[in-house]
């Protein structure tokens, strides 16, 4: 038996949540003092609307080593944790601490975590990655291996409508959001080797900049035909599914899915923004 427990940025399917199998661990969101759990009870409207009224930029906090032994506490003998890349999150971190802790009392299960070096469906492709491994009859180790150079493989990409929250959060200098704002420069955003964020390319308005995307996608992916893509989306599913029809026009790829984005998705990407992951 098997598990694969997963932080909230990375969204589970319909099929995920009812295969038994996927547990999330939810992250922390914080805006004006009031915390938002990243988990089933999550408001994306309410979420996006306090976020745009608010002049301060929202937060998240990473999951407690004790939420994530709670999840591993099960009668599954392999566990595998997928967390929100290191360079972005202490989620990785305190999973490696629950998982060290958690092997102290419990000397026959192998558990493993991975450092996803993504996001949100970033986090859910390793996620079915792991469960294609454990169906096909693999070990523990050999899944290990297989996973992580999927990561390594794995190409993470988003455009967002607004810089708004980089803006509050210090990570952009107001007069560089403003000028993106008035000349409608939307920013190609990808996933460096070690899972940091940097920008590929800059677009004029929402659908060059996917154009943009689409084209940096087919420069870095090879033999889609044996590859699943996915996108998740912040409240614009035609968007979405645009985009969706314009890789399917593209490649031909394994398999396409959209889900929409979690709390801690929606914190960073905002209204109107997509991820797409390879």
């Amino acid at each position: 038996m098997y598990k694969i427990i997963i932080d909230s940025c990375g969204e589970l399917t319909e099929d995920m949540k009812n295969d038994g199998h996927f547990a999330n661990v939810p992250l922390i969101l914080e805006i004006d003092g009031k915390q938002i759990y990243d988990d089933e009870t999550f408001d994306q409207a309410s979420f996006i609307k306090a976020v745009a009224e608010s002049p301060n930029a929202p937060k998240s906090a990473c999951p407690s080593p004790d939420a994530y032994m709670k999840e591993m506490e099960c009668d599954a003998d392999n566990i595998y944790i997928v967390t929100l890349s290191a360079e972005l999150s202490g989620s990785y971190n305190s999973a490696c601490l629950a998982k060290n802790i958690f092997e102290e009392d419990n000397e026959s299960k192998n558990v493993y975590v991975f450092n996803s070096r993504s996001a949100s469906i970033g986090e859910t492709l390793i996620g079915l990655k792991i469960a294609e491994c454990e169906n096909a009859g693999m070990s523990f180790e050999q899944v290990v291996e297989a996973v992580e150079s999927y990561i390594e493989k794995q190409h993470t990409f988003f455009v967002l409508e607004t810089l708004e929250t980089f803006r509050k959060s210090g990570r952009l200098s107001g007069l560089k959001a403003a000028i993106a704002e008035t000349l409608n420069i939307k920013p190609v955003m990808g996933s460096t080797d070690t899972g940091y964020i940097q920008q590929l390319a800059k677009g004029r308005g929402m659908t060059h900049a996917i154009d943009k995307m689409t084209k940096c996608v087919m420069e870095v992916t090879t033999n889609c035909e044996e590859k699943v893509l996915a996108i998740s989306h912040c409240n614009c599913p035609e968007r979405a599914l645009s985009l969706k029809k314009k890789m399917e026009s593209l490649a031909n790829f394994k398999d396409i899915f959209i889900v929409d984005m979690r709390g801690v998705s929606t914190m960073y990407a905002n209204d109107g923004g997509v991820i797409l992951v390879v």
